[in-house]
């Protein structure tokens, strides 16, 4: 319970500038060559990474209201948020320096790249998500409605995780144990949407 009280009290505000700190510092690394041989791979390999942990720690957390009492439902919003900055930024990163608004070269890297193919489709999910996380657009849509266009997030985390194992080309460690997670996350959730049904 004390445990409970402290989260509780915590303002949801704060889940943007602290999450956003390894945003700054990777920039910071990066233009003070900081970040190794290519720091211009490093910063957009990074911060596609630390989206991958924000959206991971948001669909985290039913799972531990369900099973630990542990109530992060207010942060769930900001949390979603910041993955999206994190998401954008991976982007922005993508097409400003690496292929310098060369748009043709671009469109070859979607069409011809599965893992960028599968990015591409990552951030396309995530748009109308983070547009629609405000309570105007909750009192327009309607609370059911709402809560159907978010599943989007379910898709786009998986697609995020694949991107990540796609990305690099062998059977690294890392992007695996992203991808078990997720699909372990999303299997939980499918098992308990059934239960409900048959219980209903």
């Amino acid at each position: 319970m004390a445990q409970s009280r402290f989260w509780t009290v915590l303002p949801s505000w704060l889940i943007y500038p602290v999450g956003l700190i390894p945003a700054a510092y990777l920039f910071y690394a990066a233009f003070t060559n900081q970040l190794g041989a290519d720091p211009l791979d490093a910063l957009e390999n990074e911060l596609g990474e630390w989206a991958l942990k924000f959206l991971v720690a948001g669909l985290f957390i039913t799972p531990l209201l369900r099973v630990a009492r542990i109530n992060l439902v207010k942060y769930r919003r900001a949390i979603g948020l910041v993955a999206f900055a994190y998401v954008a930024l991976h982007l922005i990163v993508y097409v400003a320096l690496d292929r310098q608004f060369g748009w043709w070269e671009i469109w070859g890297d979607i069409v011809k790249r599965p893992y960028i193919t599968i990015g591409m489709a990552a951030f396309l999910l995530l748009l109308p998500l983070a547009i629609t996380s405000n309570n105007a657009s909750v009192k327009k849509l309607g609370a059911s409605a709402w809560r159907n266009l978010h599943k989007l997030a379910y898709p786009a985390v998986l697609f995020g995780a694949v991107h990540y194992v796609l990305l690099k080309k062998t059977w690294h460690p890392e992007p695996l144990a992203y991808l078990a997670v997720i699909l372990a996350l999303l299997v939980w959730r499918y098992y308990r949407y059934r239960k409900s049904v048959q219980t209903a």
